[in-house]
C-alpha cells in the first residue's frame, strides 16, 4: 500500500512538473519592440540590454519621418515600445496623441543629457522625448564626375552645375522645401504660402530634369552613390562618414558639404508610443541608452554627435571634428526644421503630393 501510494505521488508530481514546464514553455518570451532608422543602434547595446533584462529585442526599420508617422497612425502606436522621431515630428506626435509621457522615475540617466537637450523647443517641458543623436543634413556628391562644387544647394538646383550626372532628392517634404527656400534666399525655415509655392515650383522644375534619378533617403542613396547609379544627393553627415568607413573604395571620390544658404540641424529622439505593449521596459531601455558609456558606444558606432554630456570622455576623436561636429560657420546656418500643423501642414502636404505625382 505504501509503495502504491509513493507511486501515485511520484506520478502526480511528474504530471504536475510536466504541466508547469509545458505552461512555462508556452508562455511567450518577454520582448521589446523597437522601430528605428536602419543601421542606427550598436549591437553591443542591444545584446547588453537583452542579457541584463532577460528579454528579446525585436527591430523594424523606417527610412523617413513620414514613414514613421504613417505607420503609427495605422496602428503602430500599439505595436512598438520605442521609436526614434526627429525633432520637428515630435510636436505632431504629441498633438495627435501618438506618444506618451516618459516616466522620469525610471530614467535617472535623463540628467546625463546636455542642458540644451533637456527642454528643447520641440518638447519644452522635457516631458515626451529623450535626445538620442544629433547631426545635420547636407549634400554628398561625386567629386570625380561633378568636379569641385561650391557648398551650395546649387549642386542640386542649378542645372549648369550638373547638366548630365544622375542626382536624387529626399522624400521629406519639409526638408526639400526648406532646401529650395534657402537656395531662393528665404532661409531654410521659411514660412508662408508664397514662399512654399516658389520652393515647390523649384523642386518640381528640378524633378523634371532628365538626369533626376528619383526621391531617395539618406542611407539607401549612399548605397547608390557607391554603385555609381547616383552622383549627387542629400544625406546625413553621420551616415556618410559611417558608410565611407565601411566602403572606402566605393565612396573614395565623394565629399559631404553643408550648403551655405542654410540647411537642416536635427535631433533624433527616443519616445514611447501611446499604447506601447511594454511601457515600463521601454522607459528602462531609454535609461539604459542614456548611460554615459553606452551613450558613447552609441555615437562611436553611429558616427553621430552625442547629446549626452556624461559620454564626452569616452567618445572617439573623430566625433569632435567635421563633418560629425559642424564647424562654427556651419552651425550659424544650420536650423531646426520648423514644426508645422493645421492649415500650414495641409498646404505643404498638398504641394508635396502634387510634386510627387507630376
Amino acid at each position: 500500500m505504501k509503495r502504491r501510494w509513493n507511486s501515485i505521488v511520484l506520478t502526480a508530481a511528474l504530471v504536475l512538473g510536466l504541466a508547469v514546464a509545458t505552461a512555462a514553455s508556452a508562455e511567450p518570451a518577454k520582448k521589446l519592440y523597437l522601430y528605428n532608422w536602419s543601421q542606427y543602434m550598436s549591437p553591443k547595446i542591444l545584446t547588453a540590454f537583452e542579457q541584463q533584462y532577460h528579454v528579446k529585442i525585436v527591430r523594424n526599420f523606417y527610412h523617413s519621418n513620414p514613414e514613421l508617422f504613417a505607420k503609427l497612425r495605422a496602428g503602430g502606436d500599439s505595436q512598438y515600445d520605442v521609436i526614434f522621431p526627429s525633432n520637428y515630428y515630435v510636436p505632431r506626435l504629441i498633438a495627435t496623441g501618438l506618444i506618451q509621457p516618459l516616466d522620469k522615475q525610471l530614467i535617472p540617466n535623463y540628467d546625463n543629457l546636455m542642458p540644451r537637450f533637456r527642454k528643447p523647443p520641440y518638447d519644452p517641458e522635457g516631458k515626451y522625448v529623450a535626445a538620442y543623436q544629433w547631426g545635420d543634413t547636407g549634400i554628398v556628391y561625386n567629386t570625380k564626375k561633378l568636379g569641385d562644387q561650391p557648398s551650395s544647394w546649387s549642386i542640386l538646383f542649378d542645372p549648369s552645375n550638373n547638366p548630365k550626372y544622375p542626382f536624387a532628392m529626399m522624400t521629406d517634404a519639409q526638408v526639400m522645401l526648406g532646401a529650395a527656400c534657402a537656395y531662393q534666399g528665404h532661409g531654410y525655415t521659411c514660412h508662408g504660402d508664397d514662399n512654399w509655392k516658389q520652393a515647390a515650383q523649384l523642386v518640381l522644375k528640378t524633378k523634371q530634369r532628365p538626369n533626376f534619378n528619383g526621391f531617395r533617403d539618406g542611407v539607401p542613396v549612399l548605397k547608390q552613390l557607391a554603385r555609381g547609379t547616383v552622383d549627387a544627393a542629400l544625406t546625413y553627415n553621420g551616415d556618410y562618414v559611417s558608410e565611407k568607413h565601411d566602403n572606402p573604395q566605393g565612396l573614395k571620390d565623394t565629399t559631404f558639404v553643408v550648403p551655405a544658404e542654410g540647411a537642416e540641424l536635427w535631433v533624433d529622439n527616443m519616445a514611447i508610443p501611446a499604447h506601447a505593449p511594454h511601457p515600463k521596459l521601454a522607459n528602462e531601455f531609454i535609461n539604459f541608452v542614456l548611460d554615459a558609456k553606452r551613450g558613447a558606444e552609441l555615437s562611436n558606432f553611429n558616427y553621430y554627435a552625442s547629446p549626452n554630456q556624461a559620454s564626452k570622455p569616452y567618445l572617439d576623436a573623430a566625433l569632435s571634428k567635421p563633418p560629425i561636429l559642424p564647424t562654427p560657420a556651419e552651425m550659424k546656418v544650420l536650423k531646426f526644421t520648423p514644426s508645422i500643423s493645421g492649415d500650414d501642414l495641409q498646404f505643404v502636404q498638398q504641394l508635396w503630393t502634387e510634386i510627387r505625382s507630376r
